[in-house]
């Protein structure tokens, strides 16, 4: 692990979301990076303070007794003046509204952190020794069956060479607390890790962000995720993901 991929998963670990591996890779790093460790310890001695009771405020007692007054006043104001057809339809209203909230509050994190994750390993995969291809070839029909029994999942594998970005192989990596598919691609000098596995959920438009100076997009598509990270350009990234959409 590098100085760079460390940063990402910080907090990650502080919050108990890292797995078991890039536990152990991070503590290791940590161990041997002086300045990654004081940084460490700086967000740890943060975490702790926000979380101490001297930081929340103990209100007075009677401000509780002044609050349920002026509450129960406004309540019998509201029975007067609010016309009883609409209090169904406005509960309804609150309980979406809450509801939805609810979904993208929970929903985001979940997202943030499975972008770390992938771009943590696109990171891994391009350093010296390490682990991009399992299998290369440029042919699909080579790529695919190699993921035979070593998923649960049958992953598309697109030959885009046409279009400009070339198919080199495949690789197995953990993504999201399950084994998933990398597809590998080329444009010019810049390698495209395509990640790939079920999603729970139907059809979403691709969606683009950055991250550590690196672009992905994320899409699902026939019941698969995809996610695609490379320091390609984010337009020519953009038309993998459309090409990828319309490939039969």
């Amino acid at each position: 692990m590098n100085c760079q991929a460390s940063e990402s998963q910080r907090q990650a670990y502080l919050d108990g979301e890292l797995d078991l591996t890039r536990s152990l890779e991070l503590e290791e790093h940590l161990r041997e990076c002086s300045e990654c460790a004081q940084a460490f310890d700086s967000i740890r001695l943060l975490q702790k303070s926000l979380r101490s009771d001297a930081l929340r405020f103990q209100p007075p007692v009677s401000l509780e007794k002044r609050v349920r007054s002026a509450l129960r006043r406004e309540g019998g104001w509201r029975a007067q003046t609010f016309p009883r057809r609409w209090l169904i339809p406005a509960i309804s209203a609150a309980v979406l509204l809450i509801l939805f909230a609810g979904y993208f509050l929970t929903r985001t994190p979940a997202d943030n952190f499975v972008a770390s994750e992938i771009v943590s390993s696109h990171v891994r995969s391009l350093m010296i020794n390490s682990h991009l291809i399992d299998v290369p070839s440029e042919d699909p029909h080579t790529v695919k069956p190699w993921f035979d029994g070593k998923l649960d999942f049958s992953p598309p594998v697109k030959d885009l060479t046409p279009q400009g970005f070339t198919l080199i192989g495949g690789r197995l990596d953990y993504i999201a607390n399950r084994p998933v598919a990398v597809l590998i691609y080329q444009r010019r000098k810049h390698v495209i890790n395509l990640f790939v596995w079920p999603a729970p959920n139907g059809d979403t438009k691709p969606a683009a962000q950055v991250r550590q100076g690196y672009n992905l997009i994320h899409w699902t598509k026939a019941g698969m995720n995809h996610w695609a990270v490379s320091d390609l350009n984010l337009a020519e990234l953009e038309q993998l993901a459309e090409e990828l959409d319309n490939a039969e």
